[in-house]
């Protein structure tokens, strides 16, 4: 058991039919998107080609930003607004799906841009599958 799921088990609010899981998951992947997408642009920044990455830069500095924001949203139980988090959630999808297309496009030639893109394909789908879970 993570703490992830500890803490969501112990809240006083339950998860209104939520699978403790799949919220827990969910959570898991955008904070670990966050920070992937975050040292992939890092990473970017470093390469000597980095006028060539600049939507790549661009793409996972947002990317960052959407996930961690939807990461913590989710963590909140207490007075939810669920339409707030379902937009965070699609937010967070696009934004996956952006930064996962131009990092694969730079996966054969750069090893932080194939492994941010399968962070960004993990977290979309743990967003799709949450998301599924609410309607």
């Amino acid at each position: 058991m993570t703490h992830i799921t500890s803490m969501i088990e112990t809240h006083p609010h339950d998860t209104a039919g939520l699978d403790v899981q799949t919220l827990a998951d969910c959570i898991a992947a955008c904070l670990e998107c966050a920070q992937t997408c975050t040292a992939c642009a890092d990473a970017c920044l470093a390469e000597d080609m980095v006028a060539d990455l600049r939507s790549c830069i661009r793409l996972n500095l947002d990317c960052a930003d959407l996930c961690a924001t939807t990461g913590k949203l989710l963590s909140r139980r207490t007075g939810q607004n669920l339409a707030t988090v379902k937009a965070a959630l699609e937010a967070c999808i696009i934004a996956c799906q952006a930064c996962g297309d131009e990092c694969e496009q730079h996966a054969g030639m750069h090893e932080h841009c194939r492994i941010c893109a399968e962070a960004c394909r993990a977290c979309e789908a743990a967003c799709r599958q949450l998301l599924t879970a609410f309607t």
